[in-house]
């Protein structure tokens, strides 16, 4: 099958084409005919190399897949053969206490398509059947793939880790990334009201016309200000803040957060080392919450929703499977409002 590869972590242009055998479906597996797979910033981070990351190379990236189910393994029902699927990104055991208990992302087995499991920039993928979702029939195959890594990160954070509440306030950074566009979608879908952050006028129209019902300009030196100045927030602050930013933000989300409120953070695409006053913390009775992915269970309903057109996945704009180093460029220039996804000829 074609697959796009990389040898040695780089840049963008270490990403090479390359012929790899065909997967085959073992017990309890599939193998998927990939038609599309977004793009995310770990792809980037992968592809660069993360301390204490180690691959048998060459390695595949792509965590979201949308295709068909080609083949499946002993043990699967046969009538997933044919039929177009969501793939959910997360692997684990499926048979520890976390597992069990529904908190499968915690998991000591835990890997994600693409990070440390070949991923989606192939023509096939081999995955575990519990790990496929029927395909929303109103969705094309970019739409689709467009949706799971992303929902299902802002979901744990924001529903699970959060519980944001109606009426309560959610300050949102960077809200024209994957991750951004869909906690806005899903704070708003709780009630929440939004406060949206972004480096350009064209990302705040945008994140205005999901539901954001204030905008500010990030890259103004007075942005932490011209939120403190809006109603809804003054000396109080915000109740929740939806950090993935990381070092250049987090003393200012620390600030922004009101007594008793919650920083829910997903990554740091900023750099890890931020500052923390634990006078903020303390004395403030902040609740500083981790998150990464979200449990297996939490898909369905998010594809439950997309099916219903209460979520929507957002496209910047695609690019075939062979230019994956142009959509890594593309996706690194943070230009982007929603996401970037790659297309695989399935024919």
């Amino acid at each position: 099958m074609r697959a796009i590869v990389f040898h040695a972590h780089g840049g963008p242009e270490v990403l090479t084409a390359a012929d790899l055998p065909d997967p085959v479906a073992g017990p309890g597996h599939a193998v998927v005919r990939v038609h599309a797979c977004a793009v995310n910033r770990l792809d980037l981070w992968v592809r660069g190399g993360l301390p204490g990351l180690r691959l048998p190379l060459p390695h595949v990236l792509g965590s979201d897949i949308a295709g068909v189910v080609e083949s499946t393994g002993p043990g699967v029902d046969a009538a997933w053969q044919g039929r177009e699927v969501v793939v959910n990104p997360g692997l684990s055991c499926g048979t520890c206490a976390s597992c069990l208990s529904g908190w499968d992302n915690l998991c000591p087995r835990y890997r994600i398509l693409g990070e440390t499991a070949p991923g989606g920039y192939a023509e096939r993928v081999v995955v575990p059947a519990a790990n496929l979702l029927a395909k929303p029939a109103g969705l094309d195959m970019v739409s689709a793939a467009a949706a799971p890594l992303t929902f299902l990160t802002a979901w744990q954070m924001l529903v699970v880790r959060a519980r944001v509440a109606p009426g309560q306030v959610v300050l949102i950074h960077a809200v024209g990334s994957g991750v951004g566009v869909a906690g806005l979608q899903i704070a708003r879908l709780h009630g929440a009201r939004v406060i949206a952050l972004a480096s350009s006028e064209a990302k705040l129209s945008q994140a205005r016309a999901l539901g954001a019902e204030f905008c500010v300009r990030s890259d103004a030196e007075d942005w932490e200000a011209q939120v403190r100045e809006l109603a809804p927030v003054g000396k109080r602050g915000v109740d929740v803040v939806f950090e993935h930013t990381g070092m250049a933000t987090w003393e200012a989300s620390l600030r922004l957060c009101k007594r008793g409120g919650a920083i829910v953070t997903c990554g740091a695409s900023s750099g890890f080392a931020a500052t923390t006053d634990l006078r903020q913390v303390f004395f403030r009775q902040l609740q500083i919450l981790g998150s990464t992915m979200g449990s297996k269970a939490h898909l369905h309903t998010i594809v439950e929703l997309l099916a219903r057109g209460v979520l929507r996945p957002i496209v910047d704009r695609s690019f075939p499977l062979a230019q994956a180093a142009e959509a890594h460029r593309y996706l690194d220039r943070r230009e982007q409002f929603g996401k970037v996804v790659l297309t695989v000829d399935a024919g």
